[in-house]
């Protein structure tokens, strides 16, 4: 797949956005903001968190774009017994007589990894490590996984017993952390009436994996002014109490600021967004756009904020 020019590509990019959006709006109602982080972070090469309850179609809408990008898909349930071996894979006697791999469900293009906070730190551990590397070790051999790879995790926000919520290193590993919400009154009628009946939508495919790291790669190559840069960069800079370019507020509402990932995700998501806009540069607007679910699972609230009422999104609206 070959473009004369990246702006021709760009706009290639944001044609295929948009009949993506389209086919997936056949299957899943409302949830337009989900689904358009959740195509940020896949062309951004990125993974993202679902954090909602239970029945809000998370898994559904997985589904759907793991068809929609004609992408193999795999889910994972997380519960408390499970190994990193049932994620990663296992070596096991043949009869051969030799030791040969048999690959877990992480080779896969898209991942499902449901109620990722159910299993322990030492299985969450194996996923995130294939997160970072695109590869996982077995037996003293790296095994490559299939690419493009993308892992889209769940949380369920209400239960807390029997869960290992994941620790701030693990979740700086996630491109976006995005709660769903209810649906509306309006949306859920609709939801009640197409999943009640016999009528079943068809969605066909838009892109394939090699299209999609092309756009990939393409993301990569799109140009940011200085200015956007350095304003990326600063609005990092204003979470960290004690810092240079600390906001005042922030001394008393946050305890811990976010790190340098933040920085490299708010410019590969405001390239993303800018091209999905139909701009072949970000500018701040597109910095802002795509600030809270970047920054909100990166920031540690102080016990002032929480008194106050204040979500990790107020905060990070205080800054802009």
């Amino acid at each position: 797949m070959q473009h004369r020019s990246d702006v021709e590509a760009a706009d290639a990019l944001k044609q295929a956005y948009q009949q993506i959006r389209t086919e997936i709006g056949k299957v899943i109602v409302g949830q337009d903001e989900v689904v358009k982080f959740i195509l940020i972070s896949i062309f951004s090469n990125g993974h993202c968190l679902l954090v909602g309850v239970p029945g809000l179609a998370k898994t559904l809408l997985v589904q759907t774009v793991s068809q929609v990008l004609d992408l193999d898909f795999n889910r994972i349930q997380f519960t408390p017994d499970l190994m990193p071996s049932d994620i990663i894979g296992a070596e096991i006697l043949g009869e051969d007589r030799n030791f040969k791999f048999i690959p877990g469900p992480v080779f896969s293009n898209i991942i499902l990894a449901d109620e990722i906070n159910r299993t322990p730190p030492k299985t969450q551990a194996a996923l995130l490590e294939a997160m970072q590397e695109k590869s996982v070790t077995a037996a003293g051999v790296t095994h490559k996984l299939a690419q493009p790879f993308f892992v889209l995790a769940t949380q369920n926000p209400i239960e807390q017993e029997g869960t290992y919520p994941l620790p701030e290193a693990q979740l700086d590993r996630f491109m976006f952390k995005v709660s769903l919400d209810y649906p509306s009154f309006a949306e859920e009628v609709q939801v009640v009436r197409n999943t009640t009946s016999t009528l079943k939508q068809e969605v066909t495919k838009q892109l394939n994996a090699e299209q999609i790291i092309y756009f990939q790669q393409l993301v990569r190559n799109i140009p940011v002014a200085d200015n956007v840069l350095e304003y990326a960069v600063k609005l990092v800079a204003k979470t960290r109490p004690g810092g240079e370019f600390a906001a005042p507020q922030v001394q008393r509402l946050l305890n811990w600021g976010a790190g340098p990932r933040a920085s490299q995700y708010l410019i590969l998501g405001a390239k993303c967004h800018a091209v999905l806009s139909g701009k072949y540069s970000p500018d701040i607007e597109d910095v802002q756009a795509v600030a809270k679910p970047i920054l909100g699972h990166r920031i540690v609230r102080s016990y002032h904020a929480e008194a106050e009422g204040l979500s990790t999104d107020d905060i990070v609206a205080q800054l802009f």
